[in-house]
């Protein structure tokens, strides 16, 4: 069930809002929202439920053995091998063993195994409540309904974005609902769903008829236009389910930390990873970067580190050489930036930023080629048409991709260009500081149930409604 499909909007959560207002206590709000994240993740995946409660509970009986000071770390070490275990069976085997079998050639045949929505999200969740426990044993919970509930929470469910258990363990046991929550909660969401809808949607249908065609016909404008439309898409698909997934939690009276800060807005890659898919960088830089040393042992040491983490950042996101490709890059990226092979002073001098937003944007467009990119072989024969496709016969793509930008792909993509910068927020704080806070708000909610309406009418005509990130 994804929250951009009618029976989502119209069924499921208007139901289960208004059950969760009717529950006498907050402890049978919790238990209603275990069941109903249970249903929302049975609905499209009914076996993997299974694996999913099967992964609540062993991580939930590992956070109870913290107790013991004797045997808490070797508890750690199995609650990882656990938790990795798992998540590589059900996500890498089969790759691998494909990839295996095309080398050396295996005697038996390789298994299929089904990649369940969501266990990248719901498997480094359940770690994070381990790990936090083995930290800070007041975290340990006895009650399996708080674990059953941080985990299987719908709104994070299955895209994220990640939250870290001590982030959100008092909430799970004291929060409140307020008017101004649910107000804030209905215009975030509203905002996600635009974002996903009415943009990540029109972009997309053009990324995608731009990578559907053979690379070696591709066209030069063809495969530019493909390329500059993938970074939106995947941009507006991710954070728009971001915004949802707040603006939903802060609809039961939940407060999850802020998933991107405008990437595309950045200064250099440095910059672009403090702001995109913070939950994601967030937990490698605290359970897996710091451990390993961080920045204290020495710059080579913290180069090691860093590429580490971009290594097991591109592999987090899928079984594909081209994601282990792209993570590659970003980290050899970061570290020119890192010992100034990429002068700062490109991003911290007025009159140059220009240009290290610049460096930036080509960068993350070409690595998003890679990431887009069915195969490594497919990903480089593309960059290669975007210089060297001068072809612009009928099978170009040429034509195609032109017909499909529209007036409303014109204003999509000029809307999507200004609301990557914060442009919105700084309307806020101007107007909040000039004594016009009521006139924005209130314009906010208008312009939030006119967007809801447009949202709506275009759903209901449009076929094309895929969530990218739910592959991963």
């Amino acid at each position: 069930m994804v929250f951009s499909s009618e029976v989502f909007l119209f069924a499921f959560l208007p139901v289960t809002y208004i059950l969760y207002l009717l529950c006498p206590s907050l402890k049978v709000k919790n238990i209603l929202l275990i069941i109903t994240s249970l249903a929302f993740y049975a609905y499209g995946e009914p076996i993997a439920v299974v694996l999913m409660i099967a992964s609540i509970l062993f991580n939930y009986v590992f956070g109870r053995c913290m107790v013991s000071e004797k045997y808490k770390k070797l508890v750690l070490i199995i609650s990882i091998i656990f938790n990795v275990g798992m998540f590589f069976v059900f996500k890498y085997l089969t790759y691998t063993l494909t990839l295996a079998d095309s080398i050396f050639g295996l005697p038996f045949s390789v298994p299929d195994i089904a990649l369940p929505i969501g266990i990248s999200f719901f498997t480094f969740q359940a770690m994070s409540y381990v790990i936090d426990s083995y930290k800070n044993p007041e975290l340990i919970r006895k009650n399996i309904l708080d674990i059953f509930l941080y985990i299987s929470f719908f709104p994070q469910l299955i895209a994220g974005p990640i939250i870290k258990f001590d982030d959100i363990s008092q909430q799970i046991t004291y929060r409140t609902i307020t008017s101004r929550k649910t107000v804030e909660g209905i215009r975030r969401f509203v905002c996600g769903l635009a974002k996903k809808v009415l943009i990540a949607n029109t972009m997309g249908e053009v990324a995608d008829a731009a990578f559907a065609i053979d690379a070696s016909n591709l066209n030069i404008v063809a495969a530019w236009i493909g390329a500059i439309c993938y970074v939106p898409q995947i941009y507006f698909d991710f954070s728009g389910y971001s915004d949802m997934a707040i603006g939903l939690g802060k609809m039961f009276g939940f407060e999850f930390k802020e998933n991107f800060n405008y990437p595309l807005a950045c200064n250099g890659m440095t910059d672009f990873w403090r702001k995109w898919n913070i939950s994601v960088s967030t937990w490698f830089k605290e359970y897996v970067y710091i451990p390993l040393g961080g920045n204290r042992k020495g710059k080579l040491r913290t180069a090691v580190n860093k590429i580490t983490v971009f290594i097991l950042t591109g592999i987090w996101h899928g079984a594909n050489l081209t994601f282990l490709l792209w993570g590659i890059i970003h980290g050899f990226f970061l570290m020119l930036e890192y010992y100034n092979f990429v002068p700062k002073k490109l991003f911290t001098k007025k009159l140059l930023a220009p240009l290290g937003h610049l460096y930036s944007i080509i960068v993350i467009i070409f690595t998003f080629v890679i990431f887009r990119a069915d195969n490594i072989s497919y990903a480089f024969s593309y960059i290669k048409a975007m210089f060297c496709g001068w072809d612009f016969s009928v099978n170009s793509g040429f034509s195609e991709i032109i017909s499909m930008i529209s007036v409303y792909f014109v204003i999509a993509f000029a809307i999507g260009l200004l609301i990557s910068t914060p442009v919105v927020p700084k309307l806020r704080a101007y107007m909040c500081n000039n004594g016009k806070s009521r006139i924005y708000y209130a314009g906010a909610s208008v312009c939030s149930l006119a967007l809801f309406i447009v949202c709506i009418t275009a759903l209901s005509t449009a076929a094309y409604n895929p969530f990218i990130y739910f592959r991963f």
